[in-house]
């Protein structure tokens, strides 16, 4: 079974799947050292399925950086613009929303295109990048919006986790707040 997240660059999507990353029901074998970036901001790990990176995002690659069991996270920028086919597949999808504005400032204090993974070069520039942010905070609301009845909205990492029946990571009792990360999570199911 898979999980499926979105979110547009800055939205501080990679800090919701590695909350939940650690879990003992999720196949973690797609984490490598090639696919990690840390700094004092963020904290990338395992595969990233979008142009430019090693796999699509075309559901025949989700399956290829992994050798484990478990549930696999498949995180990709562009499956914003895919959610009305990919809820076809009966896999949650966790969506992680920030405003235009914040995402765009975090991406670059993050690192922006110097950041060695996952590679950015997809976006091209500032202003492109800039405008594929808003296409793709736009695609997120407008699926949320058009099926709220289907929508969760977590209030942090444990009830993420409930909603997806996984067992929450042994992360020595950090809870991830999103309201306090400026960050909204909500789930499809």
């Amino acid at each position: 079974m898979y999980i499926l997240l979105t979110g547009a660059p800055g939205s501080k999507w990679s800090s919701v799947a590695a909350n939940i990353y650690r879990s003992s029901d999720i196949d973690q074998t797609d984490s490598t050292s090639e696919r990690s970036y840390k700094n004092s901001r963020v904290n990338h790990m395992g595969s990233y399925f979008d142009p430019g990176m090693e796999f699509d995002n075309d559901k025949e690659n989700w399956n290829l950086p992994f050798s484990g069991k478990g549930k696999r996270i498949i995180k990709s920028h562009t499956f914003a613009h895919q959610l009305y086919e990919l809820k076809t597949l009966k896999y949650p999808i966790v969506m992680v929303y920030r405003n235009d504005v914040e995402c765009f400032k975090w991406w670059q204090e993050a690192g922006g295109f110097d950041i060695t993974y996952p590679n950015y070069s997809y976006y091209e520039t500032l202003d492109k990048m800039w405008e594929r942010i808003q296409d793709q905070n736009k695609s997120i609301m407008t699926f949320i919006k058009n099926h709220s009845k289907k929508i969760n909205k977590p209030v942090d990492n444990v009830d993420l986790c409930r909603l997806l029946q996984i067992n929450f990571p042994d992360t020595k009792g950090r809870i991830h707040n999103y309201a306090q990360n400026d960050i909204q999570v909500y789930v499809y199911k």
